[in-house]
């Protein structure tokens, strides 16, 4: 649920927005569309190393658990919003917040009362499990987000309430704390810098997307780029707290383990290349493929979480078995190869033109949800199974930053990359594209103008802008024939492939780049490690 509701939203954000009488395709409003996707991901990745580290002081099970109580409580007054326009944006904004620190206990603590748990000869399957089905649920979400906005907006955040009272009863009822809590003063100056840190970098980014000035993106914002140097000096400040605390938040010792290293690098280069294809594939789908194929644009998120179901099909079959295999055989065959399928699979996509045939698309889909199973479970037992005890807590909370993180800096590198790619066609394929159907010249060249990332965001969300961005006036001087061309399902799709191929091609070839190196440093984590407690060797 956890991680399903870090995606529900993506898909549900048209209806949402329509629902609380705010455009998002206002460039106003292109803040509030950026912190409702990103804002539940950037306090995952920024807490979950806190909130792992609390765990192992005070009590896994004691931080899961509460963890579960504030997840409901947030679901619940979610969807009930009182406000409307930019103030009930903002009440939705804040308590995703508050969500995301009760997802951050979950998440931080789950695979660290797994590794408790499991003998490690049976680690690889559990967390395979554990790991599998969060990867799932970021992939569900988007189908579930697509029903339920069909019926309601609130309904997306209703269908966490029933589980997350259940979730809570449950693991107050039966969950055991197995491992003794090593109560420590806290490392308020550790915890302090990394949040900091951490939080500064990942909001320069959502602003970096946007546009400044005259430019497409915000890269060359001074705020931007000072918020960038501010985060780097914070961490940089954080590892001399960590090596001179009493009591350090995270022991930076762990990196001196291999299979730590080298699986937590590989996790946060997959979780980049991962975020960067999905939202990639959200956008193709709602705004060019299904479209084109006769699909009303109101429909589009429903079908494009339904037209992805195969990606998440090939996590569930290859998850668990390669978890199972990976406590047999060891982690590197498993990990590595899944990598190299994945990167094999982004150049499949590349391949193919824009109308592309499904069944091509969908086997390639299956090819990238196994190669992903297949990494993830036995990375996710191997650097586990490469701490002490203590630290599991504080390296389960690592490596979810490393994930989190990376999806978060996938929307900022990629978004960028695509808008670069659009910025250099997109505004003469646009204004010829209108020129032909009769807008006349000034209108066409102030829609050429219009920063790429509103145009991106429109087939992001699955929505023909064409007919807010001419406006009723012009729309009303054209023939029927050209007004129905300028706003029917082709003219839109048809006009932005051209240079949606361009950026795509962009994107797609450093995914793959990235995976491969993925599969380097997970070939570079060495033989099968597991850490030997001095009291309890298994």
């Amino acid at each position: 649920m956890s991680a399903l509701d870090g995606s529900i939203v993506i898909i549900s954000l048209p209806a949402i927005f329509r629902g609380i009488g705010l455009d998002p395709l206002a460039p106003a409003n292109i803040g509030y569309l950026l912190w409702m996707i990103l804002g539940y991901l950037l306090v995952s990745a920024v807490l979950v190393v806190t909130l792992g580290r609390l765990g192992d002081m005070f009590g896994r099970v004691r931080m899961y658990n509460v963890g579960f109580v504030i997840f409901s409580v947030a679901s619940v007054a979610l969807s009930f919003d009182p406000f409307h326009a930019g103030g009930g944006a903002l009440w939705l904004i804040g308590w995703r917040v508050v969500q995301a620190v009760g997802g951050a206990m979950l998440t931080a603590n789950s695979a660290a009362i797994l590794t408790d748990a499991f003998p490690r000869e049976q680690r690889g399957m559990a967390l395979g499990v554990n790991q599998i089905t969060a990867l799932a649920g970021q992939f569900l979400g988007l189908v579930a987000g697509g029903l339920l906005a069909e019926l309601d907006w609130r309904a997306v955040f209703w269908v966490s309430v029933p589980f997350g009272v259940f979730g809570t009863v449950w693991s107050i009822r039966s969950l055991r704390e197995i491992s003794k809590p090593q109560r420590a003063r806290i490392d308020w100056g550790g915890n302090v810098t990394f949040a900091l840190g951490t939080a500064v970098i990942l909001a320069s980014i959502t602003y970096g997307i946007q546009p400044y000035g005259g430019a497409a993106t915000g890269w060359g914002n001074p705020w931007v780029l000072g918020g960038l140097g501010a985060g780097i000096a914070l961490l940089a400040g954080f590892c001399v707290i960590e090596t001179r605390a009493p009591s350090p938040m995270f022991q930076l010792s762990l990196f001196r383990i291999r299979a730590f290293t080298a699986g937590n690098l590989a996790a946060l280069l997959t979780a980049i290349a991962r975020g960067g294809m999905q939202f990639m594939l959200i956008i193709w789908l709602q705004g060019i493929w299904l479209p084109l194929h006769g699909y009303d644009y109101e429909q589009t998120p429903l079908w494009a979480g339904i037209y992805l179901l195969p990606l998440t099909a090939g996590f569930l079959i290859a998850g668990p078995v390669s978890g199972y295999l990976s406590d047999r055989f060891g982690a590197r065959l498993f990990s590595t190869g899944g990598l190299v399928l994945v990167a094999g699979s982004f150049l499949g996509l590349l391949a193919l033109p824009v109308d592309f045939s499904y069944p091509a698309f969908a086997l390639l889909l299956v090819l990238s949800g196994i190669g992903q199973g297949m990494f993830s479970a036995p990375n996710t037992s191997a650097i586990m199974s490469s701490v002490p005890d203590n630290q599991r807590g504080v390296a389960s909370g690592m490596r979810s930053t490393f994930q989190n993180s990376g999806t978060s800096l996938s929307i900022g590198v990629f978004f960028s990359l695509m808008i670069a790619g659009l910025a250099g066609s997109l505004p003469a394929t646009l204004t010829g594209g209108l020129r032909a159907h009769g807008v006349p010249a000034d209108v066409a060249a102030n829609i050429a103008q219009l920063p790429p990332v509103s145009t991106l965001f429109a087939a992001f969300l699955g929505s023909n802008p064409v007919a807010h961005l001419v406006g009723p006036g012009v729309l009303g001087r054209l023939s029927s024939a050209d007004s129905a061309a300028l706003t029917g399902k082709e003219f839109f799709p048809t006009l932005i492939s051209g240079p949606f191929h361009d950026g795509l091609v962009t994107v797609f070839v450093a995914a793959a780049a990235m995976a491969l190196v993925a599969a380097a440093a997970s070939a570079s984590r060495g033989k099968r490690y597991f850490h030997q407690d001095p009291v309890n060797p298994s």
